[in-house]
């Protein structure tokens, strides 16, 4: 039978009930400014603010603690415009063959399209990788589990970091990613999860004129 050490929780601060709802207050109000953005500007962003964010984004939990992501840090010119004509092509395809007529409807007020200039725009393309399994250092397979669901949590905590530390993000899934696995030289059990665009808003950005469901409609108490 193994045996698991545990260590004590320590660094939990305990806040009174006053102190937190002020600390939720001012955390929803910083997240509710939070858009998705089209409109990048190319001005240069602090490689240790990307960083830091992923060092954020790796604190998320995940089945058995297997962490079964990879973040991949794109900022070199060549490869953003490798990345961008491929996903146009799989753009260019989707709104011509492949997306049903309300599919393209609901995108229509939203004003996207296949041309995707974002992609070579922005400084940073952090593309996420969903890893099935782990390879250990004696090359054998080991599972991971609830990997979906493990990788959604961190690229969530990834969008909530780059957000707070001032910066825009766009969450981009071109489909199919495969395109990803071959201009980044990445192994067979790492499967694309999206692109994650990030830098700071131009600043003529415009954004579409959406709102965000009330409380009432997202929420059940029992």
């Amino acid at each position: 039978m193994t045996v698991r050490k545990f260590i004590p929780l320590g660094d939990f601060i305990n806040r009174s009930e006053k102190e937190m709802t002020q600390r939720a207050e001012k955390f929803y109000q910083e997240l509710r400014t939070r858009r998705s953005v089209r409109q990048f500007s190319p001005k240069p962003v602090p490689r240790d603010i990307i960083e830091l964010c992923i060092r954020a984004a790796g604190t998320a939990p995940s089945g058995a603690n297997k962490q079964p992501w990879q973040f991949v840090v794109v900022s070199d010119q060549q490869t953003k415009k490798q990345i961008r004509e491929a996903a146009e092509k799989e753009e260019q395809e989707f709104y011509t063959n492949r997306a049903p007529e309300d599919w393209l409807e609901d995108l229509a007020d939203l004003g996207t399209d296949a041309q995707k200039p974002f992609l070579e725009k922005a400084p940073f393309l952090i593309i996420i990788f969903a890893k099935s399994y782990n390879v250990n250092r004696e090359g054998r397979k080991e599972k991971n589990y609830y990997v979906q669901e493990s990788v959604g949590i961190a690229t969530g905590m990834l969008i909530t970091a780059l957000h707070y530390s001032g910066l825009a993000t766009l969450t981009h899934t071109p489909n199919p990613m495969g395109f990803l696995n071959k201009i980044l030289n990445r192994p067979a059990n790492e499967r694309p999860y999206l692109i994650l665009v990030t830098g700071y808003p131009a600043e003529d950005a415009l954004v579409p004129n959406i709102k965000k469901r009330k409380l009432a409609e997202i929420v059940t108490f029992v």
